[in-house]
C-alpha cells in the first residue's frame, strides 16, 4: 500500500511540473503578445498626439481669429443757433458694426484689422462722386440697399502689421514697429467713455483714422523708470494724386492741395499702472481749407500752411491703495496748437501764426456692482484746433470745442456680452468753427457774440460789409449743441 501512494505521489508531482512549465509558455506568450500590442497602442498615440499638436497649432496661431462688436443707439439731439432758431432730431436711430480682426503666426508678427460700418436705421448717406446715393442704392430709403446691384465698398477702419522685436540692435530694449490703417481712434483718455481699450494716441488733440507707421522703444529696463517709452508716429491723411484714368497720367501728382502728412511722437515718462503720464508733440503738412460761396456753400479747397500740437495727459487709476476710492480713476489733461499759414493766406480767421490751449478733466466712479459713472469737462480757447474728427458724438468733436463742454454718462455691464450706456453731452461754443477745417471760412475763430453784436446793428438800419456778413452767418452758427445717447452694445 505504502509503495503505492508513493508511486502516486512521484506521478503527481511529475504531472504538476508538466502543467506548471506549460502554464508558464502560455503566460509567456501572452505578455509578449501584450507587449506587442502595447508599443502598437504606444506608437499610434505617439501619432495621434503629434496630429492634434498640429491641429492645436494651426488653431492657435495659423487662422484668422474673428470678433463682433454691434452696438444700437438712439440718440436725441438739439441745437441752439445763435439767430435763437432750434434745430433738432427727437430719435436719431442708429446702428455700428464692428467686425475684428486678429492673425498671429509666431510671437513677433501680428496682423489686425477692423472691418466698419456705422449707418442710420433705415437709410444710407454714401456718396457718389460727390452726390447722395440715389434710391436704388439705399439712399434716404435704406430698403434695397443690399439687394439692389450698387458697388463693392467696404469699410476698413483699421488693418496693420505689428511686429514685436525683443532686443533692438542687441541691446535689452523691447521694440515694436507697425505699417497700415493704424489704430487712432480712442485713444488715451478718450477711450473711457467709449467704454473701450485705448487705441494709440493722446486723445485730446489725435482721434482721428489715418495710414501710416510708428515705431517704439520700451526704455524700462536700460533707464529703471516703469513703463518709460519712446514712439514715432508718421502718418499720411491724403494723398495728392490724379485718380485711375482721370487723365492720361494716372497717379501723377495733382496741381491741386499737396499731401497731407503728419509727424510726431509719444513719449510716456512714467507708468506703473497706478500712475500714467503719456506727452505727445506732432506737425501737420499742407492742411486744407474749405472755399465758400456768398450763399456759405462749400465749393472746394484750397491748401493754407502747417499746424503743430502737443499734449501731456495724467490718470491716477485708483486714488487710494484700497477701499472705495481705490477703484475711482481721475485724469487731466493740457494741449496747445499752433497754427503756421503759408504766407498770403489765413488760418482759423488769422494771417499770423496763433496758438490755443485746452484743458479736460475727468472721472469714473463705480456707484453699483458692474456700473461706473463717468463726469468730464474741456475747455477750448479761441484758436484751439484739434485732430479729433473721429470723436464719436453726432454733436460733433467735443474735445475740439472752442468754449466748455459738459459730459455725464453711466456705463452698465448686463453679463459677459452685453452692456448698456446713457451718455448726456453739452457744448457751449464761445467762437466758430469748432468743427470746421484750418482755412479762412469755415475754422474762422470769431467771437460768437461779436457775430449777433453785428447782426442786430444790421438789424437796426446800419449796413455795412460787415454787418451784413454777420447776418448772413447767425443762422448757420451753432452757439449750444446737446445729445442725450442711450446704446444697447454685443461684445464678443
Amino acid at each position: 500500500m505504502t509503495k503505492i501512494i508513493r508511486t502516486s505521489l512521484v506521478a503527481g508531482l511529475m504531472l504538476t511540473g508538466a502543467n506548471a512549465a506549460a502554464s508558464n509558455a502560455s503566460l509567456e506568450a501572452k505578455l509578449n503578445t501584450l507587449e506587442q500590442e502595447l508599443a502598437t497602442v504606444k506608437k499610434q498615440l505617439k501619432s495621434q498626439k503629434k496630429k492634434l499638436n498640429k491641429v492645436k497649432a494651426h488653431d492657435a496661431n495659423d487662422n484668422l481669429k474673428w470678433g463682433v462688436d454691434l452696438r444700437t443707439a438712439v440718440d436725441h439731439l438739439s441745437y441752439d443757433m445763435a439767430d435763437s432758431s432750434t434745430r433738432d432730431n427727437n430719435a436719431l436711430m442708429s446702428l455700428r458694426l464692428w467686425l475684428n480682426m486678429a492673425y498671429a503666426p509666431d510671437s513677433h508678427n501680428i496682423f489686425k484689422g477692423q472691418l466698419s460700418m456705422n449707418k442710420a436705421f433705415g437709410a444710407d448717406f454714401g456718396t457718389v462722386n460727390g452726390d447722395y446715393r440715389a434710391f436704388s442704392m439705399g439712399s434716404l430709403f435704406d430698403w434695397t440697399g443690399n439687394e439692389a446691384l450698387s458697388d463693392n465698398t467696404l469699410k476698413v477702419k483699421e488693418a496693420y502689421w505689428l511686429y514685436l522685436g525683443d532686443n533692438l540692435f542687441g541691446t535689452d530694449i523691447p521694440w515694436t514697429f507697425s505699417v497700415g490703417r493704424r489704430p487712432s481712434v480712442g485713444g488715451f483718455l478718450a477711450n473711457f467713455r467709449e467704454d473701450d481699450a485705448a487705441k494709440s494716441p493722446l486723445g485730446h488733440n489725435i482721434n482721428v483714422e489715418f495710414d501710416g507707421l510708428s515705431s517704439m522703444v520700451k526704455l524700462e529696463n536700460v533707464t529703471g523708470v516703469s513703463g518709460m517709452s519712446f514712439k514715432v508716429c508718421i502718418g499720411r491723411g491724403s494723398t495728392n494724386a490724379t485718380p485711375l484714368f482721370s487723365d492720361a497720367t494716372s497717379y501723377a501728382e495733382d496741381n491741386g492741395l499737396d499731401s497731407v502728412d503728419l509727424v510726431g511722437f509719444i513719449f510716456v515718462p512714467y507708468d506703473d499702472g497706478q500712475f500714467v503720464v503719456k506727452t505727445n508733440w506732432f506737425k501737420a503738412f499742407n492742411l486744407p481749407g474749405a472755399t465758400m460761396d456768398q450763399n456759405m456753400t462749400i465749393t472746394g479747397f484750397q491748401e493754407e500752411g502747417d499746424m503743430q500740437g502737443a499734449a501731456i495727459s495724467v490718470l491716477v487709476d485708483g486714488i487710494t491703495e484700497d477701499g472705495y476710492f481705490s477703484d475711482v480713476k481721475a485724469f487731466a489733461s493740457f494741449a496747445w496748437s499752433q497754427t503756421q499759414p503759408d504766407a498770403g493766406n489765413a488760418m482759423l480767421g488769422s494771417t499770423d501764426d496763433e496758438s490755443g490751449t485746452s484743458y479736460w478733466l475727468g472721472a469714473l466712479l463705480p456707484v453699483v456692482e458692474d456700473g461706473v459713472l463717468g463726469v468730464e469737462y474741456n475747455h477750448g480757447s479761441k484758436y484751439w484746433r484739434s485732430f479729433t474728427y473721429g470723436e464719436d458724438t453726432m454733436i460733433g468733436s467735443k474735445l475740439a470745442a472752442r468754449g466748455d463742454a459738459y459730459e455725464a454718462y453711466f456705463t452698465y455691464k448686463i453679463n459677459k456680452a452685453l452692456s448698456a450706456q446713457i451718455r448726456y453731452t453739452r457744448i457751449d461754443y464761445d467762437y466758430t468753427g469748432s468743427n470746421g477745417f484750418f482755412g479762412n471760412t469755415t475754422g474762422n475763430a470769431m467771437k460768437i457774440d461779436d457775430v449777433k453784436r453785428g447782426a442786430a446793428a444790421y438789424d437796426a438800419g446800419y449796413i455795412t460789409p460787415e454787418t451784413t456778413m454777420a447776418k448772413n452767418m447767425l443762422p448757420n452758427i451753432v452757439e449750444s449743441a446737446q445729445d442725450l445717447r442711450f446704446y444697447i452694445r454685443y461684445r464678443f
